[in-house]
């Protein structure tokens, strides 16, 4: 098979295979699930923002949260829309690079604002007289810094690898963006490197950050069994609801496309690209209401806007 220059080409994004009869029925609830996540990610970045009592580091946190929601949709959904309601298909190589790029520089940093969340609720729960002292907003953007600066020194190599993979005549992408692995199994050249590389940034990212939430409720339960009380226990605990039920939103999909993508042969491309874009459109349209249900005083600062309106 014959190659082509990688760098003067286009790609065809072919949104979603076997489904491309109900292309413009699939947009619908793309389109109403991304209206809902900018509307609560942007409700919650205002009412924080406006909001002086609400200038804390949990609040802050779930600023950051809200605002790698809003990239990581945003990196797919509006080309996603563009495929099934106008055929638009073609992306350039600069076009895919760069949407690979924030997407998994969002996802990546997003992954460590939930590290953050847990060594916060931590904090919180096990030495709450020296919270103050511990998690300023000043050490919270900081440590912010820090995830975002992690997250472009692993993910900038992963898209260099890419840019220098030779590519056959096929340039038909199966999936509505450029996710990694999808682009690097259409090269005609040696992946091993790119292959390994992305189970690298897999391992080092998600599993490091997943055991260190672990060891982090791990050291939150024994210390809450400490607590005689009961109702103490549950006042406790129920601090912690809102980011578990936030991690099992993100990670559980996270991992399950991950892994069906390199090992599950078995499943149909079309389901695979589903559970693909499902996790990068519900987990931004649930976060914000799982935190608006579960924290009062964000509910009741966010209420107060509402009835104004």
């Amino acid at each position: 098979m014959s190659s082509f220059n990688f760098t003067s080409s286009t790609f065809i994004l072919n949104g979603i295979p076997e489904l491309e009869s109900v292309h413009i029925w699939i947009s619908i609830p793309f389109f109403i699930f991304y209206i809902i996540s900018l509307l609560g990610n942007f409700t919650v970045l205002f009412v924080v923002n406006k909001e002086q009592t609400l200038h804390k580091p949990m609040f802050l946190l779930l600023c950051m949260l809200a605002l790698t929601d809003i990239g990581m949709s945003t990196c797919v959904v509006p080309k996603a829309l563009c495929i099934f309601w106008f055929d638009f298909k073609d992306i350039t190589l600069d076009g895919c690079l760069t949407q690979m790029f924030f997407l998994y520089v969002f996802a990546v940093t997003q992954s460590a604002i939930l590290v953050i969340m847990a060594f916060d609720r931590y904090v919180a729960i096990c030495d709450p007289l020296r919270y103050a002292t511990i998690l300023t907003n000043a050490r919270i953007a900081k440590l912010g810094l820090v995830g975002l600066i992690r997250a472009v020194l692993l993910v900038l190599p992963l898209t260099l690898l890419v840019r220098k993979l030779p590519f056959c005549t096929n340039r038909v992408i199966l999936h509505t963006y450029c996710e990694y692995i999808t682009v690097v199994k259409m090269s005609c050249g040696d992946t091993i490197v790119n292959r390994r590389y992305g189970l690298v940034i897999t391992v080092t990212n998600i599993l490091l950050d997943l055991l260190i939430i672990g060891l982090t409720y791990g050291l939150i339960i024994r210390s809450v069994l400490r607590i005689s009380s009961k109702k103490a226990h549950r006042k406790a605990l129920n601090t912690c609801t809102a980011h578990i039920c936030v991690m099992l939103m993100s990670y559980t999909p996270f991992l399950f496309s991950t892994l069906t993508n390199r090992y599950g042969q078995g499943i149909a491309v079309h389901v695979h690209i589903v559970l693909s874009n499902l996790y990068l459109l519900v987990p931004p349209m649930v976060n914000p209401i799982i935190y608006g249900v579960k924290t009062k005083e964000l509910r009741d600062k966010a209420g107060k806007y509402t009835c104004r309106m």
